[in-house]
């Protein structure tokens, strides 16, 4: 889950790291209303799911909140990147001294977080990567982060001396933020140093964050983020079933029990000339109830123009699978062909049931490669 600005600074605050005082807004009143509360100098930021809002004119610094009010008028319904702007993030304007850029990740060659540190940060940041301006330090999970990493990253980054203080003090708290909220990124661009009237300090102008959804069952508290994707109501159904589902783009419905199963059946339906246009794994010791959910969710897709059921009974028998498959017809509207590979514990009993059903949109297939085949001619 791609989360907001607003709302990985939300979390930014929670774990500690300065973050400017900022209200989330989405009518230009609003916009002025923010600005008079936040001392009227403000910067006004398109919250989209995407690069560039700077270089787009999605952020805007102002120095009235009638000035606030105008350019909120402007950057609401703005297109940056395909994304339309909703909302606004208006927070009060800083004095920037220098920008940096900090971001933990995961490298998935050494299997540990990456710490990444440049004092070139802002919108060329990109740059900083290519001249070795980048500071780098592999974290090992199981130590977490060590004072001398957070000290080597800080000098080897080339940090102003003003600077090194809050550094090392903020980087181990965006390593905290990264581990205890599970996420797979945590960046801010910029981090900047920035003045006030008690003297020079690092903020986080801007967040990055994206969480792993698999763990968030572990934080029920992050369900209230929306994220900056939208979501999708075929994904969403399969989510209600307990359904392991990925959304593809071709036009052959893949339903199979065991992900190896489900991914070698993409396999052959491309090796058949097809298009797979979904990934759904019912699990080992899938009953006719499930079957039917499986059904409705990938008949759901409306670029679905055949389906390929492709079950080995092991756990499963496979005439309790037939009877999930004419009990989702029966609940179901179906105007595609379905194409059945069973094989294994009660294949044949399976195939019987099938066969005297006599379902006009049912096909039977013995092997996988044939079921790919007609699965694939029938989606033609």
């Amino acid at each position: 889950m791609d989360l907001f600005e607003h709302q990985g600074k939300e979390l930014f605050a929670r774990w500690g790291i300065p973050v400017p005082a900022g209200r989330v807004v989405a009518a230009p009143g609003e916009a002025r209303r923010a600005a008079e509360e936040l001392g009227g100098r403000v910067a006004l930021k398109a919250q989209v799911a995407t690069g560039g809002r700077g270089k787009a004119g999605g952020v805007k610094v102002v120095g009235t909140p009638a000035e606030a009010e105008a350019a909120a008028g402007e950057i609401l319904g703005m297109v940056i990147g395909a994304e339309p702007v909703e909302r606004l993030l208006v927070e009060a304007a800083s004095r920037i001294e220098a920008e940096y850029y900090a971001a933990v990740t995961l490298d998935r060659r050494t299997g540990s977080p990456l710490f990444m540190l440049s004092a070139q940060g802002g919108v060329d940041v990109e740059a900083a990567g290519g001249d070795g301006s980048m500071a780098t330090v592999h974290v090992d999970p199981l130590l977490g982060l060590a004072d001398f990493q957070v000290r080597s990253l800080v000098f080897e980054a080339g940090l102003d001396a003003r600077a090194r203080a809050d550094a090392a003090s903020i980087l181990p708290r965006l390593y905290r933020l990264f581990v205890e909220a599970d996420a797979q990124l945590v960046e801010v661009n910029p981090l900047a140093l920035t003045a006030t009237a008690d003297g020079v300090g690092l903020v986080a102008l801007d967040s990055k964050v994206s969480l792993d959804d698999s763990a968030l069952f572990r934080h029920p508290d992050f369900r209230a983020f929306v994220g900056t994707r939208r979501p999708d109501a075929q994904e969403q159904m399969a989510a209600g079933a307990g359904l392991n589902f990925v959304k593809l783009e071709g036009d052959v419905g893949i339903i199979g029990n065991g992900a190896g199963l489900v991914m070698a059946t993409l396999d052959v339906v491309a090796q058949a000339g097809g298009a797979p246009a979904d990934f759904l794994d019912v699990g080992g010791g899938a009953g006719a109830e499930v079957l039917a959910s499986a059904l409705e969710v990938v008949l759901a897709g409306p670029g679905v123009r055949s389906v390929l059921v492709n079950i080995f009974g092991g756990i499963t028998r496979c005439d309790l699978v037939a009877g999930g498959i004419l009990e989702a017809l029966g609940r179901t509207p179906v105007n595609v062909p379905i194409v059945v590979r069973l094989e294994g514990t009660n294949a044949r009993e399976g195939r019987s049931i099938l066969a005297r059903a006599n379902h006009p949109n049912i096909q039977t297939a013995e092997g996988m490669l044939e079921a790919a085949r007609q699965a694939v001619e029938a989606a033609r």
